[in-house]
């Protein structure tokens, strides 16, 4: 990560960089050439990089107020009830229920617990205790076994392994409490790919989601990984599922962009073609992702992710008024792909907006001609 840091006091500084000549997953090595000196990301109301937020994509305020209200009284009730209030099978709830769980697996980790100490995460072990039958408190703990096992073990160990089979009797537990409830096969997804099911299996797991939710953006994407080639997939079978997906959504789907996400699951680790994010798959793909965003509903839970995987592609681009029309939407949280791949997201994220800032002046653009 000092690379990063280097370059953001070289934006800020007003050196004159040089055109990146090569691509790594999750840094920039080098960036398009301009004179920053005058761009500054604060002009444009944005966050300072200490104050974003790397825990979502987007503004929950009712999530977040649970959370801590949770973490401080370590008293489960407030998130069974917000789980309980929110809508079963949409975007929301498997957000939601993947942040209880990441909550309580965070916890856990900072605290393990021992002969005088109570291990983190206790409220979510009581929650399934005093409720056995919840549907929102086993879909919680069954995601928090697959991130468990993601966070602790290594993929193909024994420990992996034993963690991702009770995570699958979970799924199976919570699935059997809401059989209308696409969020317990939703989460096996991560299970098939953990457990490296068969393509039958997982698309008998597949046709149960589509059957109870088949325009749910996340399960998309969650099911996306395991085509990939660094899994299960090929190149070609992601973007066949991609495109398949884009074809098929209703109107006002952000799954139009999903060939988005294919692209960018399987990028080189090297590129020495400069010209690539301006190649017409790249540009194709992007602009089905903003043609998503347009037509999309504007509290879409999904439609922050979406923006961020843009202002990514954007940027590289050289797209910088584009990249600087989704920078004012998402700005001051992190959480998503593809910052959430760094070990730095908040420093990541502030990199590429510096780029965008920097690339939008220098094409005359300034605060007072940027929409809001």
């Amino acid at each position: 990560m000092e690379i990063l840091w280097v370059l953001m006091a070289a934006v800020l500084l007003g050196f004159v960089l040089l055109p990146f000549l090569r691509r790594r997953r999750g840094m920039i090595e080098q960036v398009p050439a301009g004179h920053p000196d005058a761009a500054d990301p604060a002009n444009y109301g944005f966050a300072r990089e200490e104050e974003l937020d790397v825990r979502m994509p987007g503004p929950d305020h009712d999530l977040l107020d649970v959370l801590d209200l949770v973490q401080r009284t370590h008293d489960y009730r407030a998130a069974q009830q917000l789980l309980a209030g929110t809508e079963a099978a949409g975007e929301l709830r498997w957000q939601r229920v993947q942040a209880f769980a990441g909550a309580a697996s965070l916890e856990l980790r900072q605290r393990p617990g021992g002969v005088s100490e109570t291990p983190g995460g206790q409220w979510l072990r009581v929650w399934r205790a005093e409720h056995p039958k919840d549907a929102g408190g086993a879909a919680v703990h069954a995601e928090f076994l697959v991130q468990q096992a993601w966070r602790t073990s290594t993929p193909g160990t024994d420990e992996f392994r034993i963690i991702m089979e009770e995570a699958r009797s979970a799924c199976g537990d919570a699935a059997l409490l809401a059989p209308g409830d696409p969020i317990p096969y939703i989460v096996e997804l991560s299970v098939a790919r953990g457990l490296a099911y068969s393509q039958p299996e997982f698309e008998q797991l597949w046709l149960k989601i589509l059957d109870r939710a088949p325009a749910h953006m996340g399960a998309h994407l969650a099911a996306l990984h395991y085509w990939c080639e660094k899994w299960h997939g090929s190149r070609a079978l992601a973007n066949s599922f991609a495109e398949a997906a884009a074809a098929r959504a209703p109107q006002g789907s952000l799954l139009a962009a999903m060939p988005l996400f294919a692209v960018f699951e399987h990028l080189p680790e090297v590129n020495l073609v400069s010209g690539f994010y301006q190649s017409e798959v790249v540009t194709k793909a992007m602009h089905g992702a903003l043609f998503a965003v347009h037509a999309a509903r504007p509290d879409d839970p999904m439609l922050a992710h979406v923006r961020h995987m843009l202002v990514f592609f954007l940027v590289r681009a050289e797209r910088w008024s584009e990249a600087m029309n989704q920078l004012i939407h998402i700005d001051g949280h992190v959480g998503a792909l593809p910052w959430t791949l760094s070990a730095d997201p908040a420093a990541e994220f502030a990199v590429y907006r510096a780029l965008a800032v920097a690339g939008y002046e220098a094409n005359g653009g300034s605060p007072a001609t940027l929409p809001h």
